[in-house]
């Protein structure tokens, strides 16, 4: 059959529903983004465009930007990279619960991370008060800077960059360690000239979704860079928007843009580079090697477990213990202890439970919607023919390209494409948890198509045509053949949709109203609005909700296939 035939017949007319929804979801918000912030009264102008690139304020916020992702995400590969290589190749102990901690952090919510560690290094700190240690009362804070931030963006971005490098270890090629060590190199040889350069492509990913990463993060720049003056991108079009509200929207746009191109060029610049290299690790999941350290392998473990105190356990701690106070600054003691603040956040605050619900709805119907969606596309990448796979890879496109703009630029996009009724139904999403829902979808589908994918290239496309001489129908063979096959990888896709989107702020900041409060919404209102124990109890209630569910996906993990649980080998 010819594929513009196939694609007419009656198994294209999914892949055309899936390429419909797609660009209502991914396509249609960011090209009228691009419309309105490129347009003036006559067409097509750059008046806005040039006028913005003028400003004083947008040029300081731009380098901002710039700046403190670029260090945070240098900083971050090397740490990634480090923690990588020590866990990834030496004999360390305990490398299943160190996993699970290390990417702790990724989970955990940017606004948390930086309310708690605002609690844990000020003046009124519980633990360094307990050490002596406490800055002076009326000091100036010490992460109320661009170092500040800096430190906290590449805490929260170093798990990200060492995901992707220990997956690139599981794929080395062992035959290369074992004819390095026959031919007498030693770990750091082996390490130097042999791991490190055939990681580089991988470290070049790291680098580059760490800095992306960066660039739009919304919550530490915020909590962090209004107090020390030190304004990003992100935080200038919230400002503007929450300031003059919807008029202003054509100017946010033109910003918007502008950190959206900043982005597609980094990633541009990463791919370049990437394909000049040529370098790729190639092979199944292995176990991994075993470097022996010798009587260097306590000092590697104690230098780990300290990191990992420092940067999960001195936040986590000093947050709590701001939640057990009744006014912030005062010491934690047993005649200070009390439970006010949980009783107040979960009793007599009813945005709590607001806000708990929309996140569990709204972060599990888009898990599930992605889980689908992708199972769909999935298939007619690996099997589509012609205008089939073209017409499916322009649909990954959109999505990619979605995925790797900033969170607060889609919220822009959304707010300009949803603001007005729906034609036919009159009906507005703006202002709605409806339209918080789909910018999930929109900013997250490529989080839950990539497992998806990969596991469909493991897949041999013969599968298809045996079906199909078999006499099964599309729907039989998703059903029968394709979907139980990958239904692990879209299971573990939408476990990581579920985690980020749960305790997001950046995608929902501009979008939410009163009735359609998110968890990351209320956190970062108390702690905006000088609640600061309120700030401090909800988000302790949500980081533990965070572990258990980490924890209880890891017990269930025997009874669940390889691959559903993404940290678990």
């Amino acid at each position: 059959m010819r594929p513009a035939r196939r694609f007419l017949s009656g198994e294209g007319f999914p892949l055309a529903a899936i390429l419909l929804v797609v660009f209502f979801f991914c396509g249609f918000p960011l090209l009228l983004l691009f419309k309105i912030g490129l347009s003036g009264e006559d067409g097509l102008s750059l008046a806005l465009f040039g006028e913005a690139l003028a400003s004083r304020s947008v040029l300081r916020a731009l380098w901002h930007s710039f700046e403190s992702s670029f260090l945070a995400a240098g900083f971050a590969t090397l740490i990634g990279l480090g923690l990588a290589l020590t866990i990834g190749l030496t004999d360390v102990r305990a490398k299943g619960p160190l996993v699970f901690l290390i990417l702790l952090p990724m989970m955990i919510p940017p606004h948390v991370t930086a309310i708690s560690w605002i609690q844990a290094l000020g003046p009124a700190s519980p633990v360094l008060q307990w050490l002596g240690l406490a800055p002076e009362p009326g000091s100036t804070h010490p992460i109320y800077s661009r170092e500040g931030i800096v430190a906290l963006l590449t805490i929260q971005h170093s798990p990200l960059v060492f995901l992707i490098q220990r997956a690139a270890l599981r794929s080395f090629p062992r035959e290369l360690s074992d004819a390095a060590r026959v031919s007498g190199a030693g770990g750091w040889r082996l390490l130097t000239r042999i791991v490190v350069p055939l990681l580089a492509p991988s470290l070049l990913s790291g680098f580059a979704l760490a800095f992306v990463a960066a660039l739009g993060n919304f919550g530490i720049n915020a909590l962090l860079g209004i107090p020390a003056r030190y304004t990003t991108l992100p935080v200038l079009m919230w400002r503007r928007l929450a300031s003059f509200g919807p008029d202003v929207l054509p100017n946010v746009a033109v910003i918007a843009i502008i950190l959206a191109l900043v982005t597609l060029a980094a990633l541009a610049v990463q791919f370049h580079f990437q394909r000049r290299m040529r370098l790729a690790l190639v092979g199944l999941p292995q176990a991994p090697l075993a470097i022996r350290l010798g009587r260097w392998r306590g000092a590697s473990e104690a230098g780990i477990w300290l990191f990992v105190a420092a940067t999960l356990l001195l936040p986590l701690v000093s947050l709590l213990a701001t939640a057990l106070v009744p006014t912030y600054g005062l010491p934690l003691s047993w005649a200070t202890v009390t439970l006010d603040n949980f009783a107040e956040v979960i009793f007599y605050q009813s945005v709590t439970a607001r806000a708990f619900l929309n996140s569990t709805l709204t972060a599990g119907t888009a898990a599930l919607a992605i889980a689908v969606l992708s199972i769909g596309l999935g298939y007619y990448l690996i099997t589509g023919r012609g205008l089939v796979r073209k017409a499916a890879s322009a649909t990954a496109t959109q999505v990619e390209i979605t995925f790797a703009i900033p969170g607060l630029v889609i919220s822009i996009a959304f707010i300009l494409a949803f603001i007005r009724p729906l034609p036919l139904v009159d009906f507005s999403l703006y202002g709605t948890i409806w339209i918080i829902l789909i910018a999930y979808v929109s900013a997250f589908f490529a989080v839950g198509l990539k497992p998806v994918a990969a596991a469909y290239t493991q897949l041999d496309v013969s599968l298809d045509d045996a079906a199909r001489v078999s006499g099964a129908g599309l729907m039989r063979r998703m059903r029968k053949v394709f979907a139980p096959l990958v239904a692990p990888a879209a299971a573990s896709g939408a476990i990581l949709v579920f985690l980020t989107a749960y305790n997001e702020i950046t995608v929902s900041a501009l979008l939410w109203s009163t009735g359609s409060e998110t968890i990351g919404t209320v956190i970062f209102n108390y702690e905006d609005g000088g609640y600061t124990t309120l700030a401090a109890a909800m988000a302790a209630i949500t980081v533990a909700a965070t572990v258990l569910l980490m924890f209880g996906l890891n017990l269930l993990a025997p009874r669940l296939q390889p691959g559903v649980i993404p940290w678990r080998d």
